[in-house]
């Protein structure tokens, strides 16, 4: 059985882990979102990709949900005594060498493609790890700047991290995205896969952004396998992060059935077969199979439990 899983970052990574409990003997792709990717300090940082990296390869901080185990700060700590900006982005000591290896790589001429494959050579994720691109795609949010009142874009990073999402948007601008091309092996897999699960990712800078990618929205509107979405939405809050600040900004309700419509049915032309929602949300998604069951993954026991929820509407649960 091949399962093919688009993620972010979090809660992709954490899916993920549900994914290989619930299939142990399956093989399982993830194709991760690179819009977050950001250049700081010199250094070429892949957010979402080292966080499913380091989830699956149990390096990860369980507490933060990202960056390293038993990480140090002093390198943080010198580059702000020195007043070197920006500040507000956290690079640990262990995680900055992550980055070096990588920046180093891409540096000498390797795709991203080649470098995450290099770099998973350590910390055996236990799936293969795909980049959604080679090409560099960077989300960038368009806000008013609080000094001028006039538009202007910033990266996402900037508006995730420094401003918390406070600063309202207007806008998201994959920057890039539209002369990328899908990463080596993503369409193939995408197409033979027996399952496509969207994790319960960001619709907007996560999912959206890897559908984005010329050429992968068709891949999955031609796939195969049954496609299936979870929900990031619970209650009508997001289950992490702030897609509860992101969704208005494209004109989507902030509810499980304002994402699942979003995503809409492959049968009219979208990319939904199935869509889970939290028991007690109510979704109707015209052409899609609904399924209401428990999405919080607040244990091991329970996110393998979602994961095989996934499988099972894929049809791929019991192969």
């Amino acid at each position: 059985m091949h399962i093919v899983v688009l993620a972010g970052g979090v809660g992709g990574a954490r899916f993920l882990r549900g994914v290989l409990a619930a299939a142990p003997d399956a093989e399982v792709t993830a194709v991760v979102n690179t819009g977050d990717d950001v250049t700081l300090h010199g250094l070429r940082i892949c957010p979402d990709l080292d966080t499913v990296m380091y989830t699956l390869g149990d390096g990860i901080d369980e507490d933060r949900g990202w960056g390293r185990r038993d990480e140090s700060w002093t390198v943080k700590d010198e580059l702000a005594a020195y007043g070197a900006e920006p500040t507000w982005f956290g690079l640990g000591d262990r995680d900055i060498a992550t980055h070096l290896v990588r920046t180093r790589m891409l540096d000498a001429g390797y795709p991203l493609s080649d470098v995450t494959a290099a770099l998973a050579q350590r910390w055996q994720p236990g799936v293969r790890l795909l980049p959604m691109s080679d090409q560099r795609v960077e989300t960038h949010v368009v806000v008013d700047d609080p000094d001028t009142g006039r538009p202007r874009a910033i990266h996402f990073q900037e508006w995730w991290i420094r401003h918390r999402a406070a600063l309202a948007a207007s806008g998201f601008v994959q920057v890039g995205v539209d002369d990328a091309r899908p990463g080596p092996g993503v369409v193939e897999a995408i197409s033979t896969a027996d399952a496509v699960v969207f994790a319960p990712s960001n619709p907007v800078v996560s999912i959206g952004t890897v559908l984005g990618v010329p050429g992968i929205r068709d891949a999955v509107r031609a796939a195969t396998g049954r496609v299936v979405g979870i929900s990031p939405i619970v209650d009508g809050a997001a289950l992490r992060g702030m897609a509860d600040r992101c969704l208005p900004v494209v004109g989507v309700e902030v509810s499980a059935e304002g994402v699942g419509r979003h995503y809409g049915a492959r049968s009219t032309g979208g990319l939904l077969d199935a869509w889970l929602v939290h028991t007690g949300d109510q979704a109707t998604v015209p052409g899609v199979d609904v399924r209401a069951v428990p999405l919080l993954m607040s244990s091991p026991e329970a996110t393998r439990a979602l994961a095989q929820a996934a499988l099972d509407a894929a049809g791929a649960g019991h192969r």
